[in-house]
C-alpha cells in the first residue's frame, strides 16, 4: 500500500496556492511586484519567485506574462477557424498550426455528428474581418501544402459580443 501524498507532493502547498489566488487577475502594477505579493502573502520575495519558478516548471501553471485586452489595441475581428481534419492526423496538424505567431489558441475537440464536423479548433484576431480570413487562408494553404488530403472542410466564427471574458479563477 502506498503512502498518501503530502501537500507539496499533491501539485502544492498552502503558499502556492495564495499565490496563485493572489495573481490570477494579474500582477499588482508597481515597480516591484514580486516584492509586493511577498508583502501581502507574509514572506519573502524570494519564495515568491522560487514557488512561481516551480510551479512553471511543474506545468501547474502554464506562464507569467502580460494578457492585452485585444479590442483595445485594435483586433476587432475575432474568428474561432474550425476544420474537419482527419483524425489519424489531427494532433499533427494541430502542433503545426497552434505554432503560428498569429493562433492565440488551439484545440482539438470532439465531433458531434452529423450536425458538427469540426474537431480542431484555432482562434484569430485580425483588425478587420478580410485580415482575419487572410490568416484563416494561411492555415489552410499550411494545412493542404504539407497535409494535402486531410483537410475536408473549414469555416470561421466571428465574434459579434463579448459576453465574459476571463481566465480560469479558483475559489
Amino acid at each position: 500500500m502506498s503512502r498518501p501524498r503530502t501537500n507539496a507532493e499533491a501539485g502544492g502547498d498552502e503558499l502556492d496556492r495564495r499565490l496563485v489566488l493572489a495573481t490570477q487577475g494579474g500582477l499588482p502594477l508597481v515597480p516591484r511586484p514580486y516584492a509586493a505579493l511577498a508583502n501581502q502573502l507574509g514572506c519573502t520575495e524570494a519564495e515568491v519567485r522560487e514557488r512561481l519558478a516551480a510551479m512553471l516548471a511543474s506545468g501547474a501553471i502554464r506562464r507569467i506574462g502580460a494578457v492585452p485586452n485585444h479590442y483595445a489595441i485594435g483586433y476587432t475581428a475575432n474568428g474561432m477557424s474550425v476544420w474537419d481534419i482527419d483524425d489519424a492526423l489531427v494532433d499533427e496538424i494541430g502542433e503545426h498550426v497552434g505554432a503560428l505567431g498569429f493562433i492565440t489558441h488551439c484545440y482539438r475537440r470532439p465531433r458531434q455528428l452529423p450536425d458538427w464536423p469540426y474537431n480542431l479548433f484555432a482562434m484569430v484576431h485580425a483588425g478587420s474581418r478580410e485580415a482575419a480570413l487572410a490568416r484563416v487562408d494561411e492555415v489552410a494553404a499550411l494545412i493542404h501544402s504539407r497535409f494535402p488530403h486531410a483537410c475536408r472542410a473549414h469555416d470561421v466564427l466571428f465574434s459579434t459580443a463579448i459576453l465574459k471574458k476571463t481566465g480560469l479563477r479558483l475559489l
